[in-house]
């Protein structure tokens, strides 16, 4: 007997294994962090950041809002994922809570953990963070990832897209990078 190799066939393999990896970051949702947790980590991986990256922190002068990812939790072995939650700050102020779901499938192998801020740079970015279901970064307004190069060439008079995020305090080794096509939705704490 012939094995059967039908498109239909590989999508159901390609829907369970996301599935499971999914499964696997829901668990770490179970374990979710408390508001107060949250608060307090956000803070300190802001004031790490601010101390490591000093375009982070006057990027975060000229922002309307910081949407902070103190931790995010990245593995993959041809199927992967990440999953990690955080704070909207509006100020120094909690404006809520939310989480960072991403999947995926490909050439991959390892596993890390890192923290990502987003800097909202106007009010079209927070009212579209607030009014939309989810923001998908890479879909909606525009989000600049800051990294050396793009840094290099940074002001505060040159500030010109909706958010710009920053990515710090990688660990662990992963064959692929990215915060693009990352689903953010507002959760209760």
């Amino acid at each position: 007997m012939k094995p059967n190799n039908s498109p239909s066939r590989t999508r159901i393999y390609l829907a369970a294994a996301a599935a499971i990896a999914l499964s696997v970051f829901t668990g770490l949702a179970q374990a979710a962090a408390t508001a107060e947790e949250l608060n307090k980590d956000a803070d300190q991986a802001l004031q790490s950041l601010y101390k490591s990256n000093p375009v982070a922190l006057a990027v975060s002068k000229q922002s309307k809002a910081r949407l902070v990812f103190p931790n995010i939790v990245k593995a993959g072995l041809v199927f992967g994922g990440s999953y990690g939650e955080g704070v909207l700050l509006k100020g120094a102020n909690p404006a809520g809570y939310y989480n960072s779901v991403s999947a995926s499938w490909g050439l991959q192998a390892g596993a890390q953990s890192y923290g990502y801020v987003v800097f909202l740079m106007n009010d079209k970015a927070i009212s579209y963070l607030d009014k939309s279901e989810g923001w998908e970064l890479g879909v909606g307004p525009s989000v600049v990832v800051v990294n050396e190069g793009v840094a290099k060439n940074l002001s505060t008079s040159t500030l010109k897209d909706d958010a710009y995020a920053f990515i710090f305090d990688q660990q662990g080794l992963m064959a692929s990078f990215s915060i693009e096509g990352t689903k953010i939705s507002r959760i209760k704490r």
